[in-house]
């Protein structure tokens, strides 16, 4: 699985966003996994990867929190989590999303 965290220059979240990943990777087994952190800086990059905000969640291309009807863009995220609106999903949330696109690709 290629995983990919894209952010904005001098996002705020992406060391926590990085950190967030991590943990998650240990967690469902996949200590020697290695995720490329990548800036998207332009609106013609936001627009051909589908960046919808900083920071994104990627598997294999596929944005792990897509939501229809976004529209890409140079900004910050917010995720809806159960304590509200947060810049991270929380690590169960990323678990599962991880989780996921690892079965779609079995």
């Amino acid at each position: 699985m290629n995983i990919e965290l894209l952010v904005v220059p001098d996002c705020p979240h992406a060391g926590p966003a990085a950190e967030l990943l991590r943990r998650v990777l240990v967690r469902i087994g996949l200590d020697d996994a290695a995720f490329t952190t990548r800036v998207i800086s332009d609106t013609r990059a936001a627009e051909a990867e589908g960046f919808t905000g900083s920071p994104t969640f990627m598997a294999d291309g596929r944005d792990l929190f897509a939501e229809p009807g976004r529209t890409p863009g140079i900004a910050c995220r917010v995720y809806r989590t159960p304590g509200g609106l947060a810049g991270l999903p929380g690590l169960d949330q990323l678990r599962r999303a991880l989780l996921g696109a690892s079965a779609s690709n079995d």
